[in-house]
């Protein structure tokens, strides 16, 4: 039987909310910091299969989510495709060579490099109940292309928002890359196990509207098309960070089942806004998690009831800080678990 989770996102306007947290299998967690000490580096953490699989059970296993994502990362894809990859301790990833001054022709693919994340997914399934829905991710082409083009992250992607518009046709063929790597990345993560897969686009906040729609809207429409193409009934969900007023273009055009909202949007509006019946995630701002303040039940509430008229899936409006008390997750999931539409 298919938990909450699913049946939400397969547009169920269930009395409970099913919740799942981003990045909530990571460093807040105790257990997640021993298993990260014992096995090294974060790039031979996702590597070894076991731990992996691990480290995305420890938080169903402790808080109960109704949803297990898989503990990857969005760099996975531009790995396979050929760059480089590093995990500096206080720096981030580094991709090389970066795009920006390498052609992507000179890339040769890896596609072994993709095969132990589905062996995760595998291993997750198998240990996890039937009632909680196991997500599988990728990073939208947008973002995984402000790494792949400048090497390594920053605030504004000032350094692919300048190549996107100085030579389009040479970024194009870059996004056209992604897209067609993660489309067959989230399908094999598909027949590994994963029950929905969800497009994380964390950088879609910083382009232009005619921008947005080229490289943000485009892309995961033609990806949204190839997944449904091959698995009509997987849910795949939308997240497009920052997109703001373009957010309500964005679920109408990309043909996603469900679209992710960060904290900086009313969720009164997206109720209004979205299209009818869309299952909506989101959006509580990760720092009041962090601060737990006592504002942090009302807000959670206030959420629930903007989108009661509509299937929910109560969650952060981006990753959970690592600083995050396990109190204050806990008092999140008490007062989520009582309420009822």
């Amino acid at each position: 039987m298919p938990g909450i989770l699913l049946d939400t996102l397969n547009r169920k306007n269930t009395a409970q909310r099913p919740i799942w947290l981003m990045r909530q299998a990571g460093r807040y967690l105790p257990e997640y910091r021993a298993l990260r000490a014992e096995k090294g580096g974060f790039l031979e953490l996702v590597y070894d299969c076991e731990a992996a699989a691990e480290v995305t059970l420890q938080p169903v296993r402790r808080f109960g989510f109704d949803g297990a994502i898989l503990f990857s990362d969005i760099l996975i894809v531009p790995y396979a495709m050929g760059q480089n990859l590093e995990f500096l301790a206080g720096e981030g990833p580094r991709l090389s060579p970066p795009l920006v001054d390498q052609a992507l022709e000179t890339l040769e693919m890896v596609p072994q490099r993709l095969q132990p994340i589905y062996n995760t997914v595998s291993r997750v399934r198998e240990q996890l109940s039937p009632e909680t829905t196991l997500l599988g991710f990728a990073g939208s082409p947008w973002t995984v292309a402000t790494y792949m083009v400048a090497g390594e992250g920053s605030r504004d992607q000032h350094v692919t928002r300048a190549m996107a518009y100085r030579d389009p046709e040479a970024f194009q063929t870059i996004i056209d890359s992604i897209s067609a790597v993660t489309v067959e990345y989230l399908c094999g993560q598909i027949e590994a196990g994963a029950e929905s897969v969800q497009l994380f686009d964390s950088w879609s906040g910083t382009l232009a509207p005619d921008e947005f729609e080229r490289w943000v809207i485009a892309p995961n429409a033609f990806i949204a098309s190839q997944i449904k193409a091959r698995f009509p009934h997987v849910p795949v969900i939308g997240f497009p960070k920052g997109a703001g007023a373009k957010l309500a273009a964005y679920a109408r055009e990309t043909g996603v089942d469900a679209v992710g909202v960060d904290e900086t949007v009313d969720p009164l509006w997206a109720a209004a806004e979205l299209p009818d019946g869309m299952p909506v995630q989101g959006n509580l701002d990760p720092l009041l998690l962090l601060a737990g303040s006592a504002s942090l039940e009302q807000r959670a509430i206030a959420i629930l009831e903007a989108f009661a008229d509509r299937p929910h899936v109560f969650n952060l409006g981006h990753g959970i800080d690592r600083h995050t008390p396990i109190s204050h997750v806990e008092r999140l999931l008490a007062t989520i678990r009582n309420w009822r539409g």
